[in-house]
């Protein structure tokens, strides 16, 4: 056994197999892949990686909606840009 591979040795236990999306190469790839800063992941199949990018951007704007995830919480920070240039 390689040290990589010791090093993933139980990771994840109960998934049979794991899948990421890498990120860089556009594309799903098994467990021993690009580096692991480049992709998203583990997924338990190879069609929920796939759909990893549509994932993505179904909770990217959940959060946007989501009051306690705000960065303004005195409001928008347009309209408070606004008020400053007429003073």
């Amino acid at each position: 056994m390689s040290h990589a591979q010791g090093l993933w040795h139980g990771y994840r236990e109960g998934m049979e197999e794991e899948w990421y999306y890498c990120v860089e190469h556009d594309r799903v790839e098994a467990k021993f892949g690009c580096r692991i800063t480049n992709r998203l992941g583990p997924y338990a199949t190879r069609e929920e990686a796939e759909q990893a990018l549509e994932k993505v951007e179904q909770r990217n704007a959940e959060w946007e909606d989501d009051p306690d995830w705000q960065d303004d919480p005195w409001g928008d920070a347009t309209d408070q840009d606004e008020e400053r240039r007429d003073i």
